[in-house]
């Protein structure tokens, strides 16, 4: 039995995220009490009944405080049941949710007379630390569409089998760095495409900007210590059974040497692996990111 905890900030998606994983065929329950989990899985377990053998199921800050400090412990013990049991946290900047909130008119689930909905945003983030703390996967909506969010999680949990799933992603530090990220590379140490005005209006991809960089031996060194580092810990992150790591590569804008390196990276990668996936936070083609 494979079991998905969805859970995150209200307003980051979490809807969306549920609605997504049913369409993937799974069986999805949103807003179990905690405290009742233990005995909803246990059910399913004893039923053996195919229908169970994909479930994932919302929990979120509506609950006891003791309830979700106990949920790391409580997901321990199934896995020892023999339960694949996985954690994703859905995350979205204060101000993102704020103007969310104010688009859809929604009441925030902990919001009261006496509480603002920033300070409901922080009580909500306090309450759900023992969860993001156990997440294995943690997806940063801040400035995903409902489309690209869908994407992103057929293509890192539409994969049934224990396998670790590799993101490599670019972006721009004036656009903060991405919540999601298990390792962040700062390139702005490597020569800047965007001085050359000829060059300025391209991106990484472009092959004018990529016989700029690659012409450099300090980006060749990046590069190398970079993809050294991954190829180190990919084998320490498949032995602890993670299924998911995150690298993000990042330069000023995510438009030139984060998008060149990103892009050499996640190739070399796919020669000898699955599950390789290509994001670019800042780049965008027809008004959109890039996800391959």
């Amino acid at each position: 039995m494979r079991l998905i905890i969805v859970s995150g900030l209200s307003g980051s998606g979490k809807s969306v995220a549920l609605d997504a994983l049913e369409d993937m065929g799974f069986y999805c329950i949103d807003n179990v009490p905690a405290a009742l989990l233990e005995g909803l899985i246990s059910q399913t377990i004893e039923a053996q009944d195919a229908l169970y053998d994909n479930m994932a199921v919302g929990v979120d800050a509506r609950n006891r405080a003791a309830d979700l400090q106990s949920l790391p412990d409580l997901l321990s013990s199934l896995e020892e049941r023999g339960v694949q049991c996985e954690v994703l946290f859905l995350h979205a900047e204060d101000q993102v949710l704020l103007e969310r909130y104010r688009e859809t008119r929604r009441r925030h689930p902990l919001r009261s007379q006496s509480m603002s909905l920033q300070d409901a945003i922080s009580e909500e983030r306090d309450l759900l630390g023992p969860i993001i703390y156990s997440a294995g996967l943690v997806i940063d909506t801040t400035q995903t569409s409902i489309h690209e969010l869908r994407e992103t999680l057929r293509s890192r949990l539409g994969n049934d089998q224990r396998q670790l799933s590799i993101q490599i992603e670019s972006f721009g530090f004036k656009h903060g760095v991405p919540y999601d990220a298990d390792f962040v590379f700062d390139v702005r140490c490597l020569p800047n495409p965007y001085w050359e005005p000829e060059l300025r209006g391209k991106n990484g991809k472009d092959p004018e900007i990529v016989e700029f960089l690659s012409k450099s031996d300090i980006t060749d060194k990046m590069y190398a210590d970079i993809l050294g580092f991954l190829n180190n810990r990919i084998p320490e992150y498949t032995e602890h059974n993670r299924n998911y790591l995150t690298a993000a590569i990042g330069c000023t804008g995510g438009q030139h040497r984060s998008v060149y390196l990103a892009e050499r990276i996640a190739a070399e990668l796919r020669k000898s692996r699955d599950g390789v996936l290509l994001r670019h936070n800042q780049l965008r083609t027809n008004g959109s990111k890039t996800t391959h």
